[in-house]
């Protein structure tokens, strides 16, 4: 466990001399020659930041919202489809991989995370721990309720719906409503 022996209760972290020294990730700012991948009329709004746009591929006819945040990364890919529209102050980092499907809606607010920190050491803080990578598959015809957080391994199926506010912590079956935090099924889509 961390030693906490400073006097105002904090942890000491004297013995953590390995880790990564923190690098900028750069401003963000992009040209549209530095994708992988760029189709036609894609919008991206004001305040959109772009990083390791040379992982990332986008279809045809998508809509990026303001000030969202799309993170690529130099491991894996971002692959964004046709007819995908996203929502204002968005977050997708794609660690772990993120592949959208096309005609999909993405409210606002919405985080993709493919990384998450391991916490086996009791020693060091979590923060300190390797990151373990997923990929997130989110595929065609589905709706991503405003707020909501797709945690790394996590495939939408086709069609389906998740309610705003969620956090989606497995996988949802095609054509199925989930909400809640932890996502639950509501109930199953019918013609």
């Amino acid at each position: 466990m961390l030693n906490d022996t400073s006097s105002d209760g904090s942890f000491e972290i004297m013995d953590i001399v390995s880790h990564k020294k923190y690098v900028s990730h750069g401003s963000g700012s992009f040209k549209v020659e530095d994708f992988k991948a760029l189709g036609n009329n894609v919008i991206f709004e004001k305040g959109v930041l772009v990083f390791h746009p040379k992982s990332i591929s986008i279809g045809d006819n998508v809509y990026v919202g303001h000030n969202t945040i799309l993170k690529g990364y130099y491991k894996n890919e971002m692959v964004i489809g046709d007819h995908t529209w996203i929502g204002q102050n968005c977050f997708f980092h794609s660690a772990g991989g993120i592949k959208v499907g096309k005609a999909v809606g993405i409210g606002p607010l919405v985080q993709i995370l493919t990384s998450a920190h391991k916490d086996g050491d009791l020693s060091k803080p979590v923060l300190f721990h390797d990151l373990e990578f997923k990929e997130i598959i989110i595929e065609n015809g589905s709706d991503i309720g405003t707020g909501s957080i797709i945690l790394p391994g996590v495939k939408v199926g086709e069609g389906s719906i998740v309610g705003a506010g969620s956090v989606v912590t497995k996988d949802v079956s095609p054509y199925c409503v989930v909400a809640g935090a932890p996502a639950r099924l509501i109930r199953k889509r019918k013609d």
